[in-house]
């Protein structure tokens, strides 16, 4: 073993002692004073560009709004604009901290497309939301059947489409199923033809309760004139003739004028003492009021 003379001890004192105040504490502070001001550049960034990019939105929605595009459509470009706006300031903070924008868009890239694989069926529904905004099969409002799903249009999103039923039930239906199958639009002519089934029976005279019928639906307001309601028969039943009861209704109109037309038809057939078969068929019986 080779020991240190005391010469040669003091002189790895020295050098030890040099490194240490001469370069380790002076780069280590250099560092941390770069990296905060980085952060801090980052940081400043994002802030004043969300800022910066809620008041531009903000703008844009004012100028859309004066446009004659559907509000699906201005939404849809407010979200894209959005989005692509909030990658550009996220990539300018990145970059400011030092991270290689290069190497970042390829990894996103990679990872966009291992997930795109992934996703396939909602980049379909993305696709089919698309093709909703643009061609406009129905819009917010209109009363559709879609999927035999029947309600009215609440939201047209870029996966999804949401109708409420009558009965306030939700059904959110993707849109690749909207555009793979047979779109019902009930609002798109401004009214939509009710059809309802009323019996008489086979020894009373069509053309007299066909003119009750009429009488009684020109009690109902919210039935139109113009087209002029239908009555005609339908079918021969066992004991009575089926009659076709066609009015023409506004679509939001459809339960309220349903129920309405059965309850002026009901009251007019007591009034005028038209007789019905029931269920036995044995004889005849007169309806209440």
């Amino acid at each position: 073993m080779k020991f240190q003379t005391p010469k040669e001890e003091q002189t790895t004192l020295e050098n030890i002692e040099a490194t240490v105040n001469g370069f380790d504490y002076q780069n280590l502070i250099d560092g941390l004073i770069a990296g905060a001001t980085r952060l801090g550049m980052a940081v400043a960034i994002v802030v004043i560009g969300f800022w910066l990019l809620k008041k531009a939105l903000h703008i844009v929605e004012m100028s859309l709004s004066k446009t004659t595009l559907s509000l699906e459509v201005k939404t849809f470009l407010i979200s894209l604009l959005s989005a692509v706006l909030k990658v550009f300031i996220l990539m300018a903070a990145v970059q400011q901290i030092g991270v290689d924008t290069a190497s970042l868009v390829g990894l996103i890239a990679a990872a966009g497309f291992a997930v795109g694989m992934a996703l396939q069926g909602s980049l379909g529904n993305f696709a089919s939301g698309i093709m909703i905004m643009v061609f406009k099969p129905y819009k917010i409002g209109d009363w559709v059947e879609i999927g035999e799903k029947f309600g009215k249009v609440e939201t047209i999103q870029i996966f999804n489409t949401s109708i409420v039923t009558p009965g306030q039930k939700t059904h959110i239906i993707p849109n690749g199923q909207v555009t793979e199958g047979t779109i019902t639009n009930f609002s798109d002519k401004g009214k939509i033809r009710l059809e309802l089934n009323v019996v008489m029976p086979y020894e009373e005279s069509f053309p007299k309760i066909k003119n009750i019928i009429l009488k009684a639906l020109k009690e109902v307001p919210i039935i139109m004139q113009d087209p002029a309601p239908e009555v005609g028969i339908e079918t021969y039943d066992s004991h009575n003739l089926v009659l076709a009861v066609r009015p023409f209704i506004n679509p939001d109109n459809y339960w309220d004028a349903t129920f309405e037309c059965n309850a002026a038809i009901k009251k007019a057939f007591s009034v005028n003492k038209v007789k019905m078969a029931y269920s036995e068929g044995i004889e005849l019986g007169t309806i209440g009021e």
